[in-house]
């Protein structure tokens, strides 16, 4: 080799041995399924791995989540007290009705009671005037009477 040179030797060092730990094999999912359409064809991908090896294969869309229903601009609770309140304003109409309908019929019933009166007043009166134009009958005569200590002296 070279001259003057001398061969180096190793230091003999100390030797630790490390058990290895086994690693569980991994629980492999199956890639979800995704429909093709018929009558496509998806496109192939290639993709170049760290280590340079390069994998090919269908590309996969990724899983969209469902779209969000979107929240009406008026709350229910909203839209419901404004409908109680519509049917309240048609009740209190209904109400309002039904008082005039009422005070309508008891100035009907105040009409009638008078009518009935005025009526029954005049053949009253016809009657009494009547009797006293008319001869024949029974007359009293009623005299002044003196009650003196709770007699009657007639």
């Amino acid at each position: 080799m070279y001259p003057n040179h001398t061969p180096h030797v190793p230091a003999q060092r100390a030797v630790t041995t490390y058990q290895p730990t086994p690693i569980p094999p991994a629980v492999v999912h199956p890639a979800p399924v995704v429909p093709v359409q018929p009558g496509t064809v998806p496109a192939v991908a290639s993709i170049v791995l760290p280590d340079g090896q390069i994998v090919t294969g269908y590309a996969i869309d990724a899983v969209r989540p469902e779209p969000v229903t979107a929240k009406p601009a008026v709350s229910r609770t909203a839209v419901n007290v404004a409908l109680g309140g519509v049917g309240f304003l048609a009740v209190c109409g209904g109400l309002l009705l039904l008082t005039s309908f009422i005070t309508a019929l008891t100035a009907f019933i105040g009409q009638l009671i008078t009518l009935a009166a005025v009526i029954f007043g005049g053949w009253i009166a016809v009657q009494v005037l009547s009797a006293s134009g008319h001869k024949g009958g029974t007359t009293v005569n009623i005299r002044r009477a003196v009650i003196k200590r709770n007699h009657f002296h007639g």
